[in-house]
C-alpha cells in the first residue's frame, strides 16, 4: 500500500494557478471513518468562490478543496457497521475532496446505485440534492407551474430540468448564451433565453405576463430583486448562490460591494402583502443533517433507477488540469458537469500510445 497519494490543494488565494498537485501521506481511517480510494470529483461554484476567497466554508489554505467526489471503500474504521470493502460510494463533505485517497465519516458515503459510473456519481450530490430540495422542499413543484432556471446549461440547472420534467407540463424557463439553446430545447425547456443579448424578464412577461410559479436564484445581488418582482402570486423565490460576486480570476471588490449594495431585502410586513415566499438555500451550511440528505439521495437514486435522471458530463479533466476545468466553468462553456479525475482519462492515454 502506497503510504503517498496526489492531492489538489489550494496554496492561496486568486487565480487559476494557486491550485497545486502535491503527494500527501495517506493514513488509515479513524473510529467511525472508511477510506476511499477516489476515482471522480465534482467541481461546483463554490470551489471557484473559494479560490477567490469568497467562500467563508473553506479553512484557510494552504487546503484541499472538493464537496463531492465518488469512489471505492478501501478500508474501514473502528465501529463501521454498514459499509463494507469494495463498497461503490458517493462522498459528500465541506471540503478536502479532491484527492486520490480520502478518509470520511461513514455517514458521509452514500451507495452507488447500480450501473452508476463514477464520474456520474460525482456529478450527482451537490448539484441534485440542491436542486431536488429547491424545486420540492422549498418549491413545492406541482403539476402545470411555471419555473425559471438561470445557468440552466450548468450542473444545478441541468439537474432542475430533470426534476421539472418528473412532474407533469411544468413550462421552463431557462437563461443560459444562445450558443446552448439547442441543446436546452432538446432537454425540455421551452423557453431558452439569451441572458447577454436580452432582459430576460421581460422577455418571460411576453410569454407568461403574470411571470412564473417558481424562480430559482443562484446570481444574488440585482438579480433576486428581478425575480421577485417576476413571481406569480403565491409565487416562491429560492436564492442558493451569488454567481455575480464571480467576474475575473481574482476576487473584484466591485463586483463584491455591487452585490452586496443590490442585495434583495424584503421585510414580514411587505411579503405579506405580495403573497409570496422568499426561500435561502445553502447546503454547505446542512453537513449535519446526514439522515435529510440521506432520504434526497434515496429519492435521487430511485429517479436514477428509473431512467427519469442521469447526470450530464459536459468534460472529465485530470488533477494536473484543473486550471482548464475551472476556465471551462468560469467562462460558462460548460452543458452539464465539469469532472476531474486522479489519472488522465484511459481512452486519451491509449489513443496517445497509437
Amino acid at each position: 500500500e502506497a503510504a503517498e497519494h496526489r492531492a489538489l490543494v489550494l496554496t492561496g488565494f486568486g487565480g487559476y494557478e494557486k491550485l497545486k498537485v502535491q503527494s500527501r501521506r495517506s493514513s488509515g481511517p479513524g473510529p467511525g471513518e472508511v477510506s476511499v480510494r477516489v476515482h471522480a470529483c465534482g467541481l461546483n461554484f463554490a470551489d471557484l468562490l473559494a479560490r477567490q476567497g469568497l467562500y467563508d466554508r473553506l479553512p484557510p489554505p494552504p487546503v484541499c478543496p472538493g464537496m463531492e467526489c465518488a469512489g471505492v471503500v478501501r478500508a474501514l474504521g473502528d465501529g463501521v457497521r454498514d459499509r463494507q470493502v469494495g463498497d461503490k460510494v458517493m462522498v459528500l463533505a465541506k471540503s478536502g475532496l479532491w484527492q486520490e485517497v480520502v478518509n470520511v465519516p461513514a455517514r458521509q458515503t452514500f451507495l452507488m446505485p447500480a450501473g452508476m459510473s463514477f464520474e456520474e456519481a460525482a456529478a450527482l450530490p451537490v448539484n441534485y440534492i440542491t436542486a431536488y430540495m429547491i424545486l420540492f422542499d422549498f418549491g413545492n413543484l406541482r403539476p402545470n407551474q411555471s419555473v425559471l432556471i438561470h445557468m440552466a446549461a450548468g450542473g444545478v440547472g441541468t439537474a432542475a430540468i430533470q426534476l421539472c420534467k418528473t412532474v407533469e407540463n411544468v413550462t421552463i424557463f431557462g437563461t443560459a448564451s444562445a450558443s446552448k439553446h439547442d441543446a436546452l430545447r432538446s432537454s425540455g425547456v421551452a423557453h431558452p433565453i439569451d441572458y447577454r443579448t436580452m432582459d430576460y424578464a421581460e422577455e418571460v412577461r411576453k410569454i407568461s405576463p403574470k411571470g412564473v410559479d417558481i424562480v430559482l436564484d443562484p446570481l444574488g445581488g440585482s438579480d433576486t430583486s428581478k425575480a421577485f418582482n417576476l413571481l406569480k402570486p403565491m409565487g416562491k423565490l429560492i436564492t442558493y448562490g451569488v454567481s455575480n460576486l464571480l467576474t475575473g480570476q481574482k476576487k473584484s471588490l466591485v463586483a463584491m460591494a455591487k452585490t452586496w449594495w443590490n442585495q434583495f431585502s424584503i421585510n414580514a410586513l411587505q411579503l405579506l402583502h405580495h403573497n409570496k415566499a422568499v426561500c435561502g438555500y445553502d447546503l454547505g451550511s446542512m453537513d449535519e443533517e446526514f439522515e435529510l440528505i440521506g432520504r434526497v439521495l434515496s429519492k435521487l437514486d430511485n429517479l436514477y433507477s428509473q431512467g427519469k435522471i442521469k447526470p450530464k458530463i459536459d468534460s472529465v479533466w485530470p488533477f494536473d488540469q484543473v486550471a482548464d476545468a475551472m476556465r471551462q466553468m468560469q467562462e460558462k462553456k460548460n452543458v452539464g458537469k465539469v469532472i476531474l479525475v486522479p489519472e488522465a482519462p484511459k481512452e486519451e492515454s491509449k489513443k496517445e500510445e497509437n
